[in-house]
């Protein structure tokens, strides 16, 4: 009886010691491929090639013998799902109910890209915090998010941007805009710009912005979108003598305004963000009639840098993964960037505890395709600037003859110097 007690208590005791011993944060056995869930607007190009990007960045490390999680080498496995956001008439909480179905039924231990429209993503970060898992987003530009975060960094932890925002988007446009002043004595714009929500505050933006700056702003014209005629503001441009004309589209439609710009040969230089253009197939789908515009390009990698060879190697990589060369200039370059810094951090934090796997990603230091990728302390926004040794960039390019895409700005990756088209001159 008296050697029963004894096991009994030693039983207990060995139990009791064990419940108070550290627990192993990988389950036992636990050696499956880790999910990523990419839950985005699959039917758009952005995300398309958003979601194909973090395939191919999965396959290469993948190829390598995946990543290592405290000891245990596990491979990753791509999840997706259509959430429709960007689809007009589809209402927030319709969208969402795809990124939680993500992470319920696939389990997805991190979400890559995420939601499409600014609405959808502040909505989602309930559901990111909720469930606790790390979303490494790539495409919703608001700095609300941000704001969201500083208010509640406990709760929003969980959630980085890895491509751009809008505050780092105007800051390359007024940084254009000011080399043009310097290099050609400009002082004169008018903008012309989609009457669509997101436009209409770029055109305000930078309307105002450019006015502090010494600019003269001539005017600003509005289009619908799937306008197909431009020419009346074309025609406003050329009256007042404007010397640079802003364009803010992202409709396809927009290609024509520069083919009206250039049969017109209206005297001032087209410079901004006409989505259509940013991509190598422009050329041909406008039938070569874009030489000489300056257009924003969100993120490099999207177009090859090479004063930055990994965005050299995405480009090519994507295109011999795919038979095409990525088109779109905000989202995909990034998307491809954050498999790796989420590889990177898991090796760090050695296990996919959320909370530890969030502190390792806080301490990102990645060169990748954008360029150097750090994230902000308070905001966890990649941290972007000039120079791709220190901080994530986007650049200008300048469309030439024969369709060549050239760098111009910022200087620390630039191919050449602006060249004003040939019925253009610099002012006096």
């Amino acid at each position: 009886m008296k050697r029963s007690i004894r096991v009994w208590l030693a039983t207990v005791f060995a139990l009791c010691l064990g419940s108070l011993a550290p627990q192993p944060l990988l389950a036992a056995g636990e050696t499956g491929p880790i999910i990523l869930g990419v839950p985005t607007s699959l039917g758009f190009t952005s995300g398309k090639e958003c979601l194909n990007s973090v395939v191919l960045a999965t396959e290469e490390i993948n190829s390598k013998g995946g990543v290592n999680v405290g000891g245990t080498q596990r491979k990753f496995q791509v999840e997706s799902i259509d959430i429709r956001d960007a689809a007009p008439g589809v209402p927030v909480p319709e969208a969402l109910l795809g990124l939680e179905k993500i992470i319920l039924d696939k389990k997805a231990k991190a979400i890559l890209v995420g939601p499409f429209r600014s609405e959808a993503l502040l909505a989602g970060m309930d559901i990111i915090a909720k469930h606790k898992v790390p979303m490494l987003g790539t495409i919703a530009m608001t700095p609300a998010s941000e704001d969201k975060i500083k208010q509640d960094p406990d709760k929003y932890k969980y959630i980085f941007r890895v491509g751009i925002n809008v505050k780092y988007f105007v800051g390359y446009q007024l940084g254009i805009m000011k080399q043009l002043k310097e290099s050609f004595g400009f002082n004169k714009v008018f903008i012309m710009h989609q009457d669509v929500l997101w436009a209409r505050g770029g055109a305000k933006a930078f309307g105002d912005a450019l006015q502090n700056q010494g600019w003269t702003l001539l005017g600003t014209e509005a289009y619908p979108t799937g306008a197909s005629d431009f020419s009346p503001g074309l025609l406003k441009a050329q009256a007042g003598a404007a010397q640079v004309i802003l364009p803010i589209f992202d409709m396809p439609e927009a290609g024509i305004l520069v083919k009206q710009w250039q049969s017109m040969k209206v005297p001032a230089l087209m410079a901004g963000i006409i989505v259509p253009l940013a991509g190598s197939e422009a050329w041909k789908a406008f039938e070569g009639k874009i030489a000489g515009v300056l257009n924003m390009v969100f993120e490099i990698g999207s177009v090859p840098v090479p004063k930055v060879p990994q965005s050299v190697h995405y480009f090519e990589a994507y295109k011999k993964r795919w038979g095409v060369e990525v088109q779109e200039q905000h989202g995909p370059a990034p998307a491809y960037d954050s498999v790796y810094v989420l590889a990177k951090a898991i090796e760090t934090a050695g296990t996919l505890d959320p909370d530890r796997l969030t502190d390792a990603l806080k301490k990102t230091d990645y060169k990748g395709a954008i360029g150097t990728i750090k994230f902000d302390p308070q905001t966890n926004q990649a941290i972007f600037g000039n120079d791709p040794t220190q901080t994530a960039v986007g650049c200008m390019i300048q469309w030439r003859e024969g369709g060549k895409r050239v760098v111009i700005y910022p200087d620390a990756i630039a191919e050449d110097k602006i060249v004003l088209p040939s019925w253009m001159k610099a002012a006096k």
